[in-house]
């Protein structure tokens, strides 16, 4: 043994204790044979062929794959098909188990799979579960929505040639008027595949990869086609190139390649919409302006629309006063969504703040004020300043509704 190396050493024990087990088939097999499939499994040495007395495979089984070339997913499911719950494509109760879709489709290498795996996690799994009717008005930005994309996925047969979907949709306005929702909205609609995408999603510390994460999400969008790419606050992934010079190559290339994907889209028939929400559209690149075809402005809420909201978070109580709707509707010009419903809670405030007093045996004494006017005089609104800069952007970029 003294000639041998050091790898063979290991080879001859490792073999010693295959040849003293119970498996007959394994004992069949001489040194070389076990030599040569050793160095084939692990990369080294290739020559000679591979053993003839090969462990046969039970009849049924799947063959055992090599797992450090599987994705996480990959393992799990090459798990579950070599249970014997699951051989022969039965399940447990005789039944025939039903192919489903994958979550991660084929890729060329691991490291694709690696970044679709965290990518995957940003899809939400379900129906969001939001209405067209849990939105108060907004009745202009939904009917485009729905032309937009509800309309091509329900009726895909009138939607071809030169009425092909728009496939990029730009939802801007004040923050807090319900842009998200509209969004998910249109994917319990449709009942599409949603992708819940942020800068920190496709934005990577290494090299190269946050250019991968742009290819690899569009990859997985086509793969659960029909899909929705939400891409929220989409200024802060691609706002104009070339205004400054202190702007990062990984950042100008991660633009190029969105711009590129985004582009694809229209070459397709896959029902793939990218729906982009922002505060601020004027600093957009053109570039991608024009590959949002459809811009929908989200306006702040009509006296309607606000009475609606006031009428949901504050109903009226049997053994209560009567709130005074008309009143709130006047003093909450130029609020938001966001902004009424904060001062929904601020009036909702007001009695569990008297309650806690009196529990706790405090001096200072609550305002019995009405607690409507408190809560109109500590609310203040938030988005109001901007609202010339929305309109004008609406009439040179926005998409109008033909009535």
């Amino acid at each position: 043994m003294a000639s041998e190396s050091p790898i063979s050493f290991f080879l001859l024990s490792e073999f010693r204790s295959i040849a003293m087990s119970d498996e007959p088939s394994l004992t069949r097999w001489s040194f070389q044979d076990f030599k040569l499939s050793y160095d084939a499994k692990f990369g080294r040495k290739r020559e000679g062929s591979p053993p003839q007395n090969k462990p046969t495979v039970e009849r049924g089984n799947p063959p055992v794959q090599n797992t450090s070339d599987l994705a996480t997913n990959e393992q799990y499911l090459s798990r579950v098909a070599m249970s014997p719950a699951h051989r022969n494509g039965d399940l447990l109760n005789g039944t025939a188990e039903i192919p489903q879709r994958s979550l991660i489709p084929p890729f060329e290498s691991a490291e694709m799979r690696t970044l679709a795996e965290s990518l995957s996690r940003d899809i939400i799994r379900g129906s969001p579960d939001v209405k067209w009717e849990s939105i108060k008005g907004l009745e202009n930005a939904k009917r485009l929505l729905k032309e937009a994309v509800v309309m091509p996925i329900k009726y895909p047969k009138y939607f071809k040639g030169l009425l092909s979907p728009w496939k990029g949709i730009l939802l801007f306005g004040p923050s807090g008027t319900g842009k998200t929702m509209l969004a998910k909205a249109v994917a319990t609609e449709c009942k599409t595949t949603f992708f819940n995408i942020s800068a920190s999603s496709i934005v990577s510390k290494w090299r190269g990869d946050s250019e991968k994460l742009v290819k690899v999400l569009f990859q997985l969008a086509r793969h659960h086609a029909p899909s929705t790419i939400f891409l929220d606050e989409i200024d802060a992934i691609i706002s104009q190139r070339g205004e400054s010079r202190s702007e990062h190559e990984a950042s100008r290339r991660l633009k190029t390649e969105l711009l590129i994907q985004m582009d694809g889209l229209t070459k397709t028939d896959e029902l793939v919409f990218v729906l982009a929400a922002t505060n601020l559209p004027w600093e957009l690149d053109a570039a991608m302006l024009r590959r949002l075809e459809k811009r929908i402005l989200v306006p702040l809420p009509e006296p309607e629309a606000r009475r609606a909201m006031f009428e949901e978070l504050l109903p009226h109580s049997p053994e209560g006063a009567d709130i005074p709707y008309d009143l709130l509707v006047e003093h909450t010009e130029g609020y938001s969504g966001s902004d009424i419903r904060m001062v929904c809670k601020e009036a909702a405030m007001q009695p569990l703040r008297r309650v806690m007093a009196t529990l706790e045996d405090k001096q200072e004494p609550v305002p019995e004020d009405d607690d409507i006017d408190i809560a109109l005089r500590n609310t203040r609104p938030s988005a109001h300043l901007l609202v010339h800069r929305y309109d004008k952007f609406n009439m040179e970029y926005g998409s109008q509704l033909v009535h």
